[in-house]
């Protein structure tokens, strides 16, 4: 799965989703597009994947005739996330296109 990670996600992240190919935001110099502008763009660019750590994306954005999946990550601090990791992979892998997935991760 082609996999795009936001600038808001943390790169090591990307380690962890073996079996994908995963590219952040900044390679592509997309870092500056508004989650709306971001997400259309990598559509365009064949990602089946976005991962991201704005929760409200949601609610922002109309993701209702989206072929892309979005991951938001419930908290975003790699020290902590890092513990939590299996829960964005089991997301990533779940994912089908157009489905939204909010990964519980706590902040202590």
């Amino acid at each position: 799965m082609l996999i795009l990670l936001d600038h808001s996600t943390p790169a090591p992240l990307r380690y962890a989703l073996k079996g994908h190919v995963v590219v952040e935001a900044v390679e592509r110099g997309w870092e500056r597009l508004a989650n709306g502008a971001l997400i259309d763009a990598a559509e365009t660019a064949g990602f089946e994947l976005f991962v991201t750590a704005d929760k409200n994306i949601r609610y922002q954005q109309n993701l209702t005739s989206r072929r892309i999946s979005i991951v938001a990550l419930g908290n975003a601090q790699w020290p902590v996330l890092r513990r939590y990791v299996e829960r964005v992979v089991a997301a990533v892998n779940a994912a089908t296109p157009g489905s939204y997935a909010e990964v519980d991760v706590p902040f202590k």
